[in-house]
């Protein structure tokens, strides 16, 4: 499965950092593509929208400096994840500064858009669409998306519930692409795992919320490290969407995790201003079955030593195996 060029050479681990509402800032954003992996931030955590035009900036310029003086590994590609949900009233704006800074990579989520992959391929920028079923993922591609990335069961926030091993081999009975693979991927081994079942790459999310450079509460951070699948619970109350979140913060905010009510999902809202949206975030912390993997608070770039070692020494098995 060829991989297009900015996600082949420029990648020291196969691995898309995923854009996490409010916590992917444009510090996290650098030092994930300074370590090697795809950095990524919703356009939407920048508000207002003039800081959009700010933080593309101010990436284009650190990432470029940081190219200027290290020739020998020079930065990930970066991308913005674009919420295509008709309330989301501030898409066009938003896809305007995409176009004026030209952002190599662009992941769209609830609605594909063939008008909006056409306009990136306009600039020369890739679209990748993040799924949770063959429908869409069909649908997605017709529509001119360049790439899959395949939500599977486990994962943070708004996930599937498929099987990452039966999603992936649906995906491949058809598509030859790009797909990146998103569910409970927190260290080097699982990365490699999603090699093995036939993704190209490995999504990873709730793993990089527990790093320093992450805009979240620092116990949000500790909470991550502390506790393991046991601790996520799986519900549609919060956003009108399923999605895994840490049980601890659904006690400290005053619910029983065990029984909590059933949403409405027309209750999910982009709009540009999203106080409501931000504060269910803030207080509900979205995270992702792979925890058990993260024991402590790092800074980016030795969780990516890290993960980088622990994919080496996977393969390194594997072939002692063989």
């Amino acid at each position: 499965m060829a991989l297009p060029e900015i996600l082949r050479d420029r990648l020291r681990l196969p691995l898309i950092a995923s854009p996490l509402f409010i916590i992917s800032n444009p510090e996290l954003v650098i030092a994930q593509c300074k370590a090697g992996v795809v950095g990524s931030f919703p356009s939407l955590n920048a508000r207002p929208l003039s800081l959009l035009d700010e933080w593309l900036h101010q990436i284009k310029e650190e990432l470029a400096a940081w190219d200027r003086d290290n020739p020998d590994r020079l930065s990930a590609p970066f991308a913005v994840n674009q919420i295509v949900h008709r309330t989301n009233n501030r898409l066009d704006q938003d896809m305007e500064l995409c176009a004026k800074h030209r952002v190599p990579l662009v992941i769209t989520s609830l609605g594909a858009d063939a008008g909006l992959n056409a306009a990136v391929h306009d600039w020369g920028g890739i679209v990748l669409h993040d799924v949770i079923n063959n429908r869409f993922a069909s649908k997605a591609i017709e529509k001119g998306a360049d790439g899959l990335i395949a939500v599977a069961a486990g994962a943070g926030g708004h996930a599937g519930t498929l099987s990452p091993f039966a999603l992936v081999q649906e995906l491949r009975d058809w598509f030859d692409g790009p797909i990146a693979l998103s569910g409970a991927i927190a260290n080097g081994g699982a990365i490699l795992a999603a090699q093995a079942c036939g993704a190209d790459l490995a999504y990873v999310g709730s793993a990089f919320i527990a790093t320093t450079e992450a805009n979240a509460d620092q116990r949000y951070k500790e909470m991550i490290a502390q506790c393991s699948s046991d601790d996520i619970i799986y519900s549609n109350l919060f956003t009108g969407v399923h999605g895994n979140y840490l049980r601890p913060s659904v006690v400290a905010a005053g619910m029983d995790p065990e029984n909590l009510p059933q949403s409405d999902p027309s209750k999910m809202s982009f709009k540009s201003g999203g106080e409501s949206d931000a504060k269910v975030w803030k207080d509900i912390w979205g995270c992702g079955q792979g925890i058990g993997a993260v024991k402590e608070v790092l800074p980016v770039a030795r969780l990516v030593e890290r993960m980088s070692e622990e994919y080496r020494s996977a393969k390194n098995s594997l072939k002692l195996a063989a």
